[in-house]
């Protein structure tokens, strides 16, 4: 998007706050361990941890047990998923529904890290959906002196990132821009795995990593540069390093794209990739007076196994609700900056397959704009749409102005603030219920909003 006016902490607080933290918590990472464990996709059956060794260490080895019992079990090791640094992924198998695990890392006889996880709940056709939440927020900017750019310091308080680890929450959802690629970065290989391996590596992450599970989609500054679309050069290298850095349950078709999904309780999410395929933002939304089928957001491929996935997922009695989670903004009418809706062809076709096909439970989850709303536009005979937008985690913060100051289609906003959003469903039937709050830097109340599952549905016109 746009370059904005930051409104932010200056470095030397963000400093002050990242050893006040370190010191303060006693958290320490022993010398074989560069970053993690994070906890990657949760199944019923299975879990994947991801981990970064120190160069040379090798054989580490993973053993887990259900949380009670002594009986462990070796995890199976995926290594060499990297080609810069010494990465490797954990695949927790032949593990039992709604079980707590322990887990531990040993080296040559030395307990290196330990923790938990928990698999989901196998209630379908057994019981009503359980309660949950989860997490989300984009935009991610840590500071790094001689590669930013010149004057007050773009990245913001990252204490924001402890209070988000002590949360309850079933699963942390990353929006894009989860880290920031830089002029340093843009043009090679190493310089985009280099600047995830920075990024994950510092010490104010690692309890929210091995806190919950983590799900991740990218939009420009973690895919390449401001406003990248698919003529970037290095976009199968950034790919590369996007899979080797999160633990997706898969990551797009034909090795195109990084697009996938996933299931937690009574909620489907699907995780969009709006810069694999993506046309520039410049290419005109029309010619000669008509709608231009040339500028595509998610192109042809993705659309169609979306398209085939909603309808799969419609077909699953059980799901309550629908999240498309993506990058960019898709329904706001007075976005500015680069919405779905400047996809004219793209986006009306999506429009009328889901009022078509009565796709219920529809909410949309998007990042990118540096602050946080909920977006609301009318279908006339169906349900209306919704955009949830959370941002910034880190990075500079923007003030509603122009023509999106007094935005008739916005339901609830929070401008010139970090924050992250908490996402919570509950309830039984017509009135589960689907709420989300806005929370700032110390989980401080910024602004919430909530939707009933009837109230997503084709049969209330």
């Amino acid at each position: 998007m746009a370059q904005i006016i930051p409104n932010f902490n200056s470095m030397r607080l963000f400093l002050f706050f990242f050893v006040f933290f370190t010191t303060l918590s006693g958290y320490t990472q022993p010398s074989e361990i560069v970053s993690g464990p994070m906890i990657g996709h949760t199944e019923l059956r299975s879990g994947k941890i991801w981990v970064q060794f120190a160069e040379g260490i090798k054989d580490v080895q993973l053993f887990f047990s259900e949380k009670g019992k002594s009986t462990r079990t070796m995890a199976r090791a995926i290594l060499n998923v990297n080609p810069y640094f010494n990465i490797v992924h954990y695949e927790l198998n032949d593990l039992q529904p709604s079980t707590a695990y322990d887990y531990e890392l040993k080296f040559k006889g030395k307990a290196l890290a330990s923790g938990s996880l928990k698999t989901q709940e196998l209630w379908q056709w057994r019981k009503p959906a359980p309660d949950f939440s989860f997490i989300a927020g984009s935009c991610s900017y840590f500071n790094e002196a001689g590669f930013d750019r010149p004057g007050r310091a773009y990245g913001g308080d990252s204490t924001i990132f402890v209070t988000m680890s002590k949360e309850p929450a079933s699963f942390m959802l990353w929006l894009g821009d989860n880290w920031y690629t830089r002029e340093v970065d843009y043009y090679s290989s190493w310089g985009l795995h280099k600047r995830a391996a920075t990024d994950r590596k510092l010490s104010i992450l690692q309890p929210l990593w091995a806190s919950m599970p983590h799900y991740a989609i990218w939009d420009d500054h973690d895919f390449g540069w401001n406003d990248a679309d698919k003529s970037y050069p290095f976009k199968e290298s950034s790919r590369a390093a996007f899979n080797s850095f999160w633990l997706n349950p898969s990551s797009g078709i034909d090795n195109k794209g990084i697009f996938t999904k996933f299931t937690w309780n009574d909620v489907d999410v699907f995780m969009l990739d709006d810069r694999w395929f993506r046309s520039n933002d410049d290419m005109k939304d029309s010619i000669n007076g008509q709608p231009n089928p040339e500028k595509e957001m998610f192109g042809k491929i993705q659309m169609d196994w979306l398209k085939n996935a909603l309808l799969q997922s419609k077909s699953n009695g059980n799901i309550n609700f629908r999240i498309i989670a993506t990058g960019s903004q898709l329904l706001n009418p007075r976005s500015p900056f680069d919405c779905f809706r400047r996809f004219p062809v793209e986006y009306a076709d999506f429009m009328k397959f889901l009022q078509e096909n009565k796709i219920n439970g529809v909410v949309f989850m998007t990042g990118d704009r540096h602050h946080s709303e909920i977006i609301k536009v009318d279908r006339p005979g169906t349900y209306s749409l919704y955009d949830i937008t959370s941002s910034p985690l880190t990075s500079g913060t923007h003030v509603f102005g122009g023509e999106e100051k007094d935005n008739p289609y916005r339901v609830v906003g929070v401008d010139k603030l970090q924050n992250y959003s908490r996402v919570s469903f509950s309830g039984k039937g017509p009135e589960r219920t689907m709420k989300v709050e806005f929370l700032g830097v110390k989980g401080e109340l910024l602004g919430e909003w909530s939707i009933r599952k009837d109230q997503l549905s084709s049969r209330i016109k």
